[in-house]
């Protein structure tokens, strides 16, 4: 008995000590898919499972990293909300510096999970790894993805060559940058993607493999007292009218406009005038476009044309779409609400 008794102890330290030196990675779980469950009272799904629950169904983490688990929220993630992002930026920060943290992963529903990945990107200071991750199918189903990402997200959280590539999205293998990733389907697994530049590259069954690193990345320091102004989407299509720009500005609560145009940024002429309101009562109008690929820059110079909106103080977004463009507006206007200054920021 004693022998045993002495085997037993041998081994458990054995294994408390192979767990010392498994890096330490945070898991921050905020609701979505990944974490819902069907509901036959109300015939859908919704969000059920706690962080503690997503990782302990995976046992294969156990062996890649020490996991501390925090939940932020448990939402879909339609209900996402910039007091929501500010807090999450805040408690990542904190862990990143400290020295037994090596990443974080945070686990989110897919609707709007690029838009928290580039405001975390634009926030976070640390070079260490961030990395977001959900699930198009949800835990109930016997088929879900949520496992395999999560895993996969850990794995990418603890690879060396991860750090200092800013916040990145792992989902079915492809790991992409905040900066250009978006949702490209409503149900398929293979969903978010880097339409314009690719992949920044893949966690498959041996490793984990980056090709290119991103480029165009820029921080903003937050903090619990950093206040985001209300900044609105408006689309233009043909016929626009600009009804829904000279109600938002006449109502006096928007503090800024992000305008998904067409092609190259172009509105209708009566939009452009409705815009021309918005900026002369001081309003900030970025400018972005309804197509999915492809840079903002001035080419002809009809009324509503991307030079006429730039010759009105207007901001070209770049290659930011109309949703990360309204991100970095409103980070931006806490620093400056000049037109230049704003467009160094979208020129980054």
């Amino acid at each position: 008995m004693a022998n045993a008794a002495t085997a037993i102890w041998l081994l458990m330290t054995c294994l408390t000590a192979a767990a010392q030196k498994l890096p330490t990675v945070a898991v921050l779980s905020t609701g979505g898919t990944i974490a819902s469950k069907q509901d036959a009272a109300k015939g859908g799904y919704v969000p059920a499972l706690s962080g503690e629950d997503l990782v302990s169904a995976v046992p294969a983490i156990k062996k890649i990293a020490q996991i501390q688990v925090e939940q932020i929220s448990n939402i879909s993630s339609s209900d996402m909300t910039a007091e929501i992002w500010v807090r999450l930026a805040g408690r990542v920060n904190e862990l990143l510096a400290r020295p037994e943290i090596s990443g974080i992963v945070v686990t989110h529903g897919t609707n709007t999970l690029e838009e928290t990945a580039y405001f975390l990107d634009l926030t976070t200071i640390s070079t260490k790894p961030v990395i977001l991750v959900g699930a198009q199918r949800p835990a109930s189903d016997p088929d879900s993805d949520g496992p395999r990402n999560l895993l996969n997200a850990i794995r990418v959280a603890v690879a060396a060559e991860a750090v200092g590539k800013g916040v990145m999205v792992a989902m079915n293998g492809q790991i992409n940058a905040a900066r250009d990733v978006t949702k490209t389907n409503t149900s398929q697994v293979e969903t978010f993607r880097g339409l314009e530049f690719g992949a920044l590259g893949v966690v498959d069954e041996e490793k984990v493999r980056f090709y290119r690193a991103p480029l165009r990345r820029q921080t903003f320091v937050v903090d619990s007292r950093t206040q985001l102004g209300r900044i609105d989407i408006v689309s233009s299509y043909a016929g626009a009218d600009g009804a829904l720009i000279h109600s938002l500005v006449r109502d006096g609560h928007v503090q800024g406009l992000v305008v998904a145009g067409l092609g190259l940024g172009g509105v209708t002429s009566s939009m452009f005038d409705a815009i021309q309101e918005a900026r002369a009562r001081g309003i900030p109008v970025v400018i972005s476009t309804r197509v999915p690929t492809g840079r903002i820059f001035p080419l002809s110079a009809g009324k509503g044309s991307t030079l006429s909106l730039r010759q009105i103080g207007c901001v070209l977004a770049d290659n930011l779409s109309p949703q990360k463009a309204r991100i970095l507006l409103m980070l931006a206007l806490t620093k400056s609400q000049d037109t230049a200054a704003l467009q160094k920021y979208f020129d980054n």
